[in-house]
């Protein structure tokens, strides 16, 4: 589940005047939507079928920080039915980048403060621990495996990518080269895809697919894989498959069959505990998106380039600061919408004209947070001395909040004794 702060229509006049850049009506009219349609609807399904199955119908969902702040403040019910499905332990929360951004490719310190931060809310809101990683859009490389290992996790999720596969299957538990303990869960495109974009289209082979047949084709696979690992977003559930469809009912009854055909549904966690088949190797970042399962779809063209690498370029002052604001900021920018959004093929769910019109409003944007963090950390001084200067100061702080408190205690102590 995941839903970005809009932007509102913030022109090049506008900058140093206008610090506020978000369409707070925009933002809650398109979370209302999600969680009327789709996201609400799929949690009151899943709660009936983990009822209905005595806990063994198993799952994970993945939301980010901001949807979870969008929830409580735009959709508080979301944030209740949430906390149900923890505590019925058959649904796994896993950990995902605060911002859902692409932070762990362009700033290691701040995908790893951004999984921080998921995991407290998700102790806050849900009362719950991830152990696993969803990257956003299941970004994934043999670096960031590494970097997720040493933060401690037990698995990671990405995309079963037939360019890193060659003749090997999906359907087995993988592990790194460069962090063998950490297992590598990755996704089975072919089945997850039919469910998305198929499972209403008549001109698909399989037509109609209903839950016998999905379980049939499960079952056809062959016997040695471990695991079939079916993710999708949520929105799958009620918007790009209406409700109309039957996609919820095929949903409901789709336990039974599997069940009946003596499978069982299993977390990530619980995949976790199982042994690795095999190392896979993923020299080069991947992503669930497009054709090419790379990063095109974000960053493939000059207009999001430019507008990543501006944003990325104050990342670790950002990071380092302590105006709340500023950093704030900082993270809602770096939703990958924002660069979705300025995609030439790919124009859905935004509420702009053009690829174009959508850059021109993000640098407005980010030009004027640029004079902002500008003002208080000027790029004449470098990251590092930057960093020691905070650092003095934090210090100073701390010595004279000591002092202080010692004074304190001097200046109660004289009084017990007058």
């Amino acid at each position: 589940m995941h839903a970005p702060y809009r932007l509102k229509r913030y022109r090049f006049f506008d900058i140093g005047q206008d610090h506020y850049y978000y369409d707070d009506m925009l933002t809650e009219e398109k979370v209302n939507h999600l969680v009327e349609q789709s996201y609400m609807p799929l949690c009151q399904t899943i709660k009936e079928m983990v009822q209905i199955s005595n806990g063994k119908f198993r799952c994970a969902l993945s939301i980010n920080g901001m949807t979870l702040e969008m929830f409580q403040q735009f959709a508080p019910e979301m944030i209740d039915i949430l906390r149900e499905l923890a505590q019925t332990k058959s649904v796994e929360f896993v950990s995902t980048p605060y911002a859902y951004s692409f932070a762990a490719i362009r700033n290691e310190n701040e995908f790893e403060d951004q999984l921080k931060m998921e995991n407290q809310i998700l102790q806050d809101l849900l009362g719950v621990k991830a152990t696993t990683v969803w990257n956003t859009e299941l970004l994934y490389s043999d670096d960031i495996a590494a970097h997720i290992y040493k933060l401690g996790y037990k698995a990671v999720m990405t995309e079963g990518a037939k360019h890193i596969l060659s003749w090997k299957s999906p359907n087995y538990v993988y592990n790194a080269p460069t962090a063998p303990k950490l297992k590598v869960l990755l996704r089975n495109g072919n089945l997850s895809d039919e469910l998305a974009f198929h499972f209403s289209d008549y001109k698909w082979y399989n037509y109609p697919i209903d839950a016998p047949k999905f379980a049939d084709e499960i079952l056809s696979l062959p016997e040695e894989e471990q695991v079939i690992n079916i993710w999708l977003g949520a929105e799958t559930f009620g918007l790009r498959q209406p409700a109309n469809t039957g996609i919820f009912e095929f949903l409901k009854a789709l336990p039974y069959f599997v069940f009946e055909r003596n499978m069982l549904f299993a977390t990530p966690q619980d995949v976790a505990k199982m042994p690795a088949s095999a190392e896979v190797l993923v020299p080069d970042a991947i992503t669930w998106a497009g054709e090419s399962k790379g990063l095109s779809v974000y960053e493939g063209n000059d207009l999001q380039h430019e507008a990543i690498e501006k944003l990325y370029q104050v990342a670790e002052r950002v990071r380092m600061c302590q105006d709340k604001r500023l950093r704030r900021d900082g993270l809602q920018l770096q939703d990958i919408s924002h660069f979705h959004f300025m995609n030439h093929i790919d124009q859905a769910d935004t509420n702009y004209e053009s690829a174009y019109d959508a850059f021109i409003n993000y640098m407005n944007v980010l030009s004027d947070f640029l004079l902002l963090v500008d003002e208080q950390y000027p790029t004449t001084i470098e990251n590092e001395e930057l960093n020691e200067l905070l650092k003095t100061i934090n210090n100073q702080e701390k010595e004279i909040a000591q002092l202080e408190n010692e004074l304190k205690k001097a200046r109660s102590k004289k009084k017990k004794e007058e």
